[in-house]
């Protein structure tokens, strides 16, 4: 008797679910980290805590998010997809566990700020570039901004229903409800196909997960150590930082500073879930657009609305008008991370090969480190100045520094190596 051949998924359908997940894991896990932003007064109040300790809370987190991408690209280049999400998953779900239980600075520190960051690293953006490199070939620049924009659908979600949580149960229990969430997806994420899911439509040189050699083989590309010997490796590097403390200077204030202005707790709250709903649609739009169009001119529209929206919100202290908060919103929610899916792109196409995690986990060093800066400075600025002002110009030079190595390194400006 002849046994019937095992069903396999159509590659078409496999390389959607794998898309799905990524979104799903990018949304969960980032959307969460930014909706410290919600817990910042909460945390304040209840300890005491002057704005400059309460944002190192999230500077910490931002920078083991930075070196947690390098751990994270080395995890999935050596071992492969399966175990970046069981560790991530697995600091994830303690953390905000714990989270509850934790009554100093220097627990938070380690507790949200060390295996939070770090967790979220190993589900994040790293493997999903990998990932959806291995099976997507064709638009993978709109493919990659789709999921990128997976951190503004976590914000959009999660922002407004951690407020509820809060008000309703406490900030502990709400940090409670998040373990949970994660704890289910670790549950569901130990049966998924990883042999399936490794090995994809365009195969890595050496198949990981006992994965099976496609016929479309990636190339060798650069390795990690070859790489930082390039320009464009440090000119990504310092678009990642300089572009982390523009945003991340004001994003993590805005709440507490819309309530100064005299706006509730409940509708900052939603104007900080809409900048993430609009991230949505501006890193789609700007992917898109990047597909089709010249990709440092798309950068440089997108940085200009990062500029108009920090002005604008600024302006909210002499003309404190729901048309100027809605400017601030839509211009700073459609440019908002909207760089990314550009970088990954384009580091997608110049490193693709053995070590693209790897180079892409080492210039996310960049963006952790320089988000850590921002948030802090902008907390430390409040303190010292009384007041947001000087944070506010800070973040409008570095958005001038990252959109300048747009145009500055030759690689990245056309695209493709020099020389």
């Amino acid at each position: 008797m002849v046994s019937k051949p095992t069903r396999r998924m159509p590659d078409s359908l496999a390389a959607l679910f794998v898309f799905a997940f990524c979104l799903a894991m990018i949304a969960s896990s980032r959307g969460m980290g930014e909706t410290y932003a919600i817990f910042l007064l909460p945390l304040s109040e209840t300890f005491g805590w002057n704005r400059a300790n309460v944002t190192s809370i999230y500077a910490i987190y931002m920078v083991a998010f930075g070196f947690g991408s390098l751990l994270s690209g080395l995890v999935f280049d050596r071992f492969g997809p399966r175990f970046n999400y069981m560790i991530g998953l697995t600091l994830l779900a303690g953390c905000y566990g714990f989270a509850g239980k934790l009554d100093s600075l220097a627990s938070f520190y380690l507790v949200i700020g060390v295996c939070g960051g770090i967790g979220a690293a190993m589900v994040g953006i790293v493997p999903t570039q990998s990932l959806i490199s291995r099976w997507f070939h064709r638009r993978r620049g709109t493919v990659l901004s789709i999921a990128y924009s997976g951190q503004g659908i976590g914000v959009m979600l999660l922002a407004p229903a951690a407020q509820l949580a809060i008000q309703r149960f406490g900030w502990q229990q709400a940090y409670g409800l998040a373990s949970l969430g994660f704890i289910i997806v670790f549950i569901v994420m130990v049966f998924l196909p990883w042999q399936r899911i490794a090995a994809g439509m365009i195969a890595p040189e050496n198949p990981i997960d006992g994965a099976a050699v496609q016929p479309i083989k990636a190339p060798r590309g650069p390795s990690l150590a070859e790489a930082v010997r390039l320009p464009e490796f440090w000119g990504f590097f310092v678009i990642f930082g300089a572009s982390a403390i523009s945003v991340f200077a004001v994003s993590l204030q805005t709440v507490a500073y819309l309530i100064e202005q005299n706006f509730s707790a409940v509708q900052a709250a939603l104007a900080f879930g809409s900048i993430g709903m609009l991230t949505i649609i501006g890193i789609a739009l700007t992917g898109m657009l990047a597909d089709r169009y010249p990709r440092h001119l798309v950068a440089t529209g997108s940085y200009g609305l990062t500029i108009i929206g920090i002005v604008a919100l600024a302006s909210l202290q002499h003309m404190p008008h729901w048309g100027v908060l809605a400017l601030f919103v839509l211009c700073f929610g459609l440019s908002a991370g909207a760089r990314g899916p550009i970088i990954t792109t384009q580091m997608a196409e110049l490193f693709a090969g053995r070590g693209l995690a790897s180079i892409f986990g080492a210039t996310n060093i960049g963006q952790g480190c320089g988000a850590a800066i921002g948030a802090f400075m902008a907390g430390f600025l409040y303190d010292t100045t009384g007041g947001y002002n000087t944070g506010f110009v800070i973040s409008l030079f570095f958005a001038l520094i990252g959109l300048s190595m747009f145009w500055i390194v030759p690689a990245i400006r056309h695209g493709q190596k020099q020389g």
